[in-house]
């Protein structure tokens, strides 16, 4: 049986390690950011997100916030 400290020590460097790659990606924000979230914004309709297999799961999780957020998506 593993030890909670075990655990407590996974949990810790998991968490550090997700941590240090939303710092990356918070610095990686560009014009390109600025672009996509205008086009949102600026849309008329539904904003329409797709994918197929794993990405299409991601897609619908997206399309979900999008919704709860007040941009109408599917």
């Amino acid at each position: 049986m593993t030890k909670p400290e075990t655990y407590i020590a996974t949990g810790k460097r998991v968490i550090t390690e997700e941590s240090a790659a939303l710092s990356k990606l918070a610095d990686s924000l560009s014009q390109g950011f600025v672009d996509a979230v205008d086009a949102i914004l600026a849309s008329k309709g539904r904003v329409i997100v797709s994918g197929i297999g794993k990405s299409g799961h991601i897609a619908r999780k997206i399309a979900a916030t999008l919704a709860s957020t007040g941009t109408p998506a599917q």
